[in-house]
């Protein structure tokens, strides 16, 4: 039988969500955003949910960047315990799949080979029913933050985002920051308090 609170996240997750309101009602701290959660078919299945992450600046028209993978599924107690598990992934060559948030044909080559396994990248996703539906809270276990390389330098980022109905919208808090590892200030991101992603479109979850 399908877990439903896991059917249930990998549904709010797969869309494309943007922040147009928040960066309008406070431009000097949140830039207007679009931020795509695409799933990987290739690397899902009824138990486990795979979505590549990529954001741009709506504004700016560059190209779209900050592309990791999520994964989720079910812990082995998750209906007592009411959490799921989350694993992030970095991509071995990022350009390859770049622009595959809008453009979902770049990733039928996606495979696990593409992935590289990020220290301190485990995620515990609390949820709770509301109404007919679920609020989901996801967190790195124990506090800690997820490290990687980035132009010779190790990097550490916080990650952390909830997701619920609001209204008739679906509403996602990304706390996504980078971190200086000895002060722990915040760098860049979410420095002011969470985006605020509203979901404008969806995406079909993938269950073989």
């Amino acid at each position: 039988m399908a877990n439903r609170p896991l059917a249930t996240l990998a549904t709010y997750l797969a869309g494309e969500f943007e922040n147009q309101a928040q960066a309008a009602a406070q431009p000097a701290w949140y830039v207007h955003l679009r931020l795509w959660h695409r799933p990987v078919p290739a690397l899902s299945s009824s138990t486990v949910h795979t979505l590549l992450l990529e954001q741009a600046n709506v504004i700016s028209g560059q190209p779209p960047y900050r592309q990791r993978i999520l994964q989720i599924r079910a812990s082995r107690e998750s209906e007592r315990s009411q959490e799921l598990q989350g694993q992030y992934f970095a991509l071995k060559d990022p350009l390859k799949f770049k622009g595959a948030g809008s453009d979902p044909s770049k990733l039928s080559g996606l495979s696990k080979a593409d992935l590289v396994t990020l220290p301190n990248s485990g995620a515990a996703i609390q949820y709770q029913q509301i109404g007919a539906g679920y609020r989901f809270q996801s967190a790195l276990k124990d506090g800690q933050l997820c490290s990687f390389e980035y132009g010779g330098q190790q990097r550490y980022v916080y990650l952390g985002f909830d997701i619920e109905p609001n209204g008739d919208q679906l509403l996602l808090k990304t706390y996504d920051k980078g971190i200086d590892p000895d002060t722990g200030r915040g760098l860049w991101g979410a420095l002011m308090g969470p985006f605020h992603m509203v979901k404008q479109k969806s995406y079909a979850t993938a269950t073989l």
